[in-house]
């Protein structure tokens, strides 16, 4: 570099600093002072007063300085990291750089940081490129497209979905929704509708009470959850759980649920919570599938008391026996699987309703759709395809 060129460049760097000295400060300090007799300020009685004046000076100081950020804060262009690469290759400052090309300083650091390659050198094209890509990899604010908001709203409508199912489904469709975006779909519904139709409407933490160890005798020949084999724990197929749904009137809906799959069976009983009755109940739901079975686990209830009239409804000759094993009292986590179905249950059989006013057909309906809820731990696929297939994987081995 001549140094007729270095000189006008070390001016127009000086001259930047300058303006931005003008700019930075409303007052006009640090300027240079001007030559000749100084402007005196507005007059008192004047119709510009002192304050409209400051007012002004501070308000045309805020615009230049807004257009100047606006200027210097532009993302760079392929022509401008050409001229970029060009200028290092003259082993020219950083300082000059920057002001060549139009940008501030800590933006070419920024750019010489983020796009180099991994031996320190920057090629335009490359930086380019990479500069490119990491733009598309940004997370954008556009606002959702209505259809799918619509979408998202009647999955929660018609299927009760969670957010965390809705945004899985739509991933297998190649559409990206967050979960906060779906809450926030929930969060802006005045009606509360969308609201109401949540697992948990109205969930409030309550304190935990304190946990008394208690022992059951209401139920003969009882076995223990501990006696259960290592293998039932939820990743085998045919490991079932088992529980009663009551309501205030004495009715009671049984509810078998397979802890592989989550595939889940409902039957209102006529009898109640009858324990000779609710076995035969058992055996006849389950019968079709019986070659399958390892084991169910209940709570200690007393319409369990039947258990052996089970395991023998249930038996093959050749085969193991189906033994009925009952968790400790006051733990109902160690079925936690069919203790959450029945929250997702109660969401169309609240609590306080009564259960002769829910039809046989509808109590069937309510598991077709909890069996057509995609699940997480499925890969949002539902209970009912991989129930199924399954029993069919069985079939073919055989």
């Amino acid at each position: 570099m001549t140094s007729s060129s270095h000189e006008d460049s070390k001016s127009k760097c000086k001259t930047l600093r300058w303006a931005l000295v003008i700019l930075l400060s409303p007052s006009g300090e640090g300027m240079p002072k001007r030559r000749g007799r100084p402007k005196p300020p507005p007059r008192a009685n004047s119709s510009r007063t002192y304050w409209q004046y400051k007012i002004k000076r501070e308000t045309e100081v805020s615009l230049r300085l807004t257009n100047f950020v606006l200027l210097m804060y532009r993302q760079l262009t392929s022509q401008q990291r050409s001229q970029i690469f060009a200028l290092l290759q003259r082993k020219t400052s950083r300082e000059e750089i920057a002001l060549i090309v139009g940008c501030s300083q800590s933006t070419l650091c920024r750019e010489l940081k983020r796009n180099s390659t991994t031996k320190g050198h920057y090629l335009w094209e490359k930086a380019h490129a990479k500069a490119l890509e990491r733009r598309k990899r940004t997370t954008s604010n556009k606002k959702l497209d209505s259809v799918l908001v619509w979408r998202i709203k009647q999955m929660i409508i018609d299927h009760q979905w969670s957010p965390e199912q809705i945004r899985g489904v739509l991933a297998k469709e190649g559409v990206s929704v967050s979960i906060q975006t779906i809450y926030n779909i929930i969060n802006a519904d005045e009606s509360g509708e969308l609201r109401r139709h949540r697992r948990h409407p109205d969930f409030r933490r309550r304190p935990k009470g304190e946990r008394k160890p208690t022992k059951a005798t209401n139920i003969p020949n009882r076995t223990s959850i501990h006696d259960r084999p290592a293998e039932a724990d939820g990743k085998r197929f045919g490991d079932f759980e088992m529980d009663l749904i009551v309501d205030a009137y004495g009715h009671a809906i049984l509810v078998l649920l397979e802890r592989m799959t989550g595939f889940v069976m409902m039957e209102k009983l006529p009898y109640g919570k009858r324990a000779k009755p609710l076995s035969k109940t058992v055996v006849r739901m389950l019968y079709a599938y019986r070659k399958y079975l390892k084991t169910i686990t209940t709570d200690n209830g007393s319409e369990f008391a039947a258990h052996l009239d089970i395991t023998a409804g249930l038996r093959i000759k050749g085969l193991d026996d189906v033994t009925v094993y009952f968790a400790d009292s006051y733990c109902s986590w160690q079925k936690g699987a069919v203790e959450n179905i029945n929250k997702l249950i109660r969401q169309y059989i609240p609590k306080k309703s009564n259960f002769n006013d829910f039809t046989d057909l509808y109590i069937k309906n309510v598991a077709k759709k909890l069996n057509l809820r995609p699940r997480k731990k499925l890969g949002f696929s539902n209970p009912k395809t991989e129930f199924f297939k399954q029993i069919a994987n069985f079939a073919l081995a055989s």
